[in-house]
């Protein structure tokens, strides 16, 4: 496969699993904002945290509400990793190698892109998680639509590690600042609020249910370890390092290479590293400083698949 179309079905994939990520932020944060009691959690300020873009969220918007910070994830053209920055990017990759694509897989891109681009006068003016929603089953759909019209080749295998390095990052980001920000006071401990707070951590990676059918309880060490290594769930940290190693022991074989690239070597590594940690010992160690090490090894990650596959100067 010719390294621009490698490169361009990476981006094209994580650009759609960020703007996804993106919506399901929002949509959490606006339905925690009617549910929650008043003055309880600020839950704008940690969504422009998860970006790492703070300063320049301060400068353009200054206070962090909910207008800002959705015309900032959601909207904003400036910003090179908004939802619809993203998915403009997404779908100008998804042209460039639309003859690697099925005719469904462009069609839903494009389409996904137009609604949210033609939605956004009204959106900015009353945003609603139910917007945010349909925004988050668009994504799916072309999620599906994409892994059920693709032969499951190296193309696809680029797509998905696009997709899992993507979700792995956002999954981590998400996690370590909601993490702090809602560590319990003393008075909320195993209240409804103390529940409803991690009850949201989870529907934002669509855990909840499943969280639920193995623990009755809410309890922050276990929301944690389902977060970071639950084995078979798809959101979960362990599972996207092992899918994104999969495809790339996939694309490694097809590559014919006699010895394995430095991203499949940094990709394994990882993943061993996860498979043998536990949350007593990323607790004890410090949340924050796991979390940067990982964020720092996806980087790296992904630097070194453009050594070893693209060729060309990292972009985002």
């Amino acid at each position: 496969m010719l390294s621009r179309v490698a490169e361009s079905i990476y981006w094209m994939s994580r650009q759609v699993e960020r703007a996804e990520n993106l919506a399901r932020f929002l949509e959490i944060t606006l339905g925690i904002v009617l549910d929650q009691p008043e003055n309880l959690v600020d839950p704008w300020e940690p969504l422009v945290q998860v970006t790492g873009d703070n300063e320049w969220f301060a400068k353009k918007y200054g206070e962090a509400n909910s207008q800002n910070v959705v015309q900032f994830l959601a909207f904003d053209t400036e910003y090179h990793s908004s939802m619809l920055t993203s998915l403009r990017c997404a779908r100008e990759n998804a042209k460039s190698v639309r003859e690697g694509l099925s005719s469904e897989a462009f069609l839903q891109i494009n389409e996904f892109y137009h609604f949210v681009n033609d939605s956004v006068a009204e959106t900015i003016t009353d945003p609603t998680a139910e917007f945010f929603d349909v925004v988050r089953q668009h994504a799916l759909f072309w999620s599906g639509v994409l892994d059920s019209t693709m032969a499951h080749d190296t193309g696809w295998h680029f797509a998905n590690l696009g997709r899992l390095i993507e979700r792995a990052d956002k999954t981590s980001r998400i996690l370590d600042v909601k993490y702090f920000n809602l560590l319990p006071r003393v008075d909320d401990v195993g209240t409804a609020v103390d529940d409803l707070q991690w009850s949201a951590l989870l529907l934002a990676i669509s855990g909840f249910e499943t969280y639920r059918r193995e623990h009755h309880l809410m309890d922050i060490e276990k929301v944690v370890s389902f977060f970071l290594f639950h084995r078979t769930f798809p959101r979960s940290i362990l599972s996207c390092v092992a899918g994104a190693d999969a495809s790339l022991d996939a694309i490694q074989e097809v590559s014919n290479s006699a010895s394995s690239g430095t991203a499949k070597k940094q990709m394994a590594a990882l993943r061993h590293r996860m498979s043998s940690t536990n949350v007593k010992e990323v607790l004890a160690g410090g949340m924050h400083q796991f979390i940067d090490n990982l964020q720092q090894e996806l980087n790296q990650i992904g630097s070194s698949l453009n050594q070893d596959y693209f060729n060309i100067s990292t972009t985002s």
